[in-house]
């Protein structure tokens, strides 16, 4: 295993699920300059992850409960304006969840190709209680 699965949560997964917060946020009619606000991030990141320059190589919508985490987390931005660290501490107990339940593996593998995700357990053993 040349890239372990911290790398490709960090790498990956994060921005993904950052990508598609900002989506979710984009769909309810908020401007990119206000998006940013809200997540304390630039106004430039924010339209690198419209534009999908950053954070698409994983679609992470393609797990319903990811999306409804999302969304609810969404409704949480958009009501309680949570500081920078509630939202990341959220985006990575998402990502966290996603490995305990093998949502990354194939993923993992197209990046690692030493990596058998039919013999691989560690996420799943490590992270399957979160």
């Amino acid at each position: 295993m040349k890239t372990n699965a911290f790398e490709v949560a960090s790498r990956y997964v994060y921005p993904s699920l950052r990508r598609r917060l900002v989506e979710m946020l984009r769909n309810r009619g908020l401007k990119q300059a206000e998006i940013a606000e809200l997540l304390h991030i630039t106004q430039s990141a924010v339209s690198r992850y419209l534009r999908m320059d950053r954070g698409a190589l994983m679609d992470v919508s393609i797990f319903p409960d990811v999306e409804e985490e999302i969304k609810a987390l969404a409704d949480r931005v958009l009501q309680e304006r949570p500081d920078e660290y509630v939202v990341h501490s959220e985006l990575v107990r998402i990502a966290v969840r996603m490995l305990g339940k093998g949502y990354v593996c194939s993923f993992h593998s197209k990046v690692d190709p030493e990596l058998d995700p039919a013999e691989c357990r560690v996420c799943v053993e490590l992270f399957g209680g979160s």
